[in-house]
């Protein structure tokens, strides 16, 4: 754990500009903080001290605004930055050296059991304001824009962007809007789906017609 520690601040020294030195980021940094405190609440409820687990992640909660369930599974190396309003899920995993600005959730939809929220890869960065909910993976090397919705898996080294979120970004490369093959817009794909859906009931309905005039046809007979 002490190991992992470490990692945690040289991550923080490493990415924030700000960060001035070790000893201001270890007393001072609401982020760091959490994550600190996660590692030890995380230590107890791998041990079935739940209650000791949660009593310690939820003093960090009031203390710092950022509230990481002792259950998440976190890799070295993470970075809150600011902090406030960061909320991860107790099914959640998150690789190593990722960065999440505030007013992140990494949470879940309601409807799921179980493994109930996402998995983030190695060096993803989930933008301020976003929300990733679901149990599915964003994959390693991607970005989550800021104010994004993430509904649905993100492949590595991706970028996603807008509500609901959609990559626009592989391997740096910009999708053309034509591909109908990579680029998901699910507003397109629900539209689609709601015409199939409407020409079947119209077909349905224009049976049920022909077969409702051929029985007057039969009765006048």
């Amino acid at each position: 754990m002490f190991d992992t520690l470490r990692a945690d601040l040289g991550a923080v020294m490493q990415r924030d500009p700000a960060a001035r030195n070790k000893m201001e980021v270890f007393f001072l940094y609401s982020g760091y903080k959490a994550v600190r405190k996660y590692r030890r609440a995380h230590w107890f409820h791998q041990h079935h001290m739940k209650f000791i687990a949660r009593w310690l992640s939820q003093r960090a909660r009031h203390k710092t605004g950022v509230e990481i369930h002792p259950g998440a599974t976190i890799g070295k190396g993470l970075v809150i930055d600011h902090g406030m309003g960061v909320v991860i899920g107790e099914t959640t995993v998150i690789g190593e050296n990722c960065l999440i600005y505030q007013n992140v959730t990494l949470g879940g939809t309601g409807k799921d059991h179980g493994k109930r929220h996402p998995t983030l890869g190695d060096n993803v960065m989930v933008g301020s304001g976003a929300k990733v909910l679901g149990p599915f993976k964003v994959g390693d090397n991607s970005r989550i824009a800021a104010g994004a919705v993430v509904l649905t898996e993100i492949p590595p080294n991706s970028t996603a962007v807008g509500v609901p979120a959609r990559v626009v970004r592989i391997n740096g490369m910009r999708l053309d809007p034509l591909d109908q093959i990579h680029y998901s817009d699910p507003v397109a794909q629900e539209l689609c789906r709601m015409h199939s859906e409407i020409q079947l009931l119209h077909n349905e309905v224009q049976h049920m017609k022909k077969q409702i005039s051929k029985g007057k046809e039969v009765e006048s007979k």
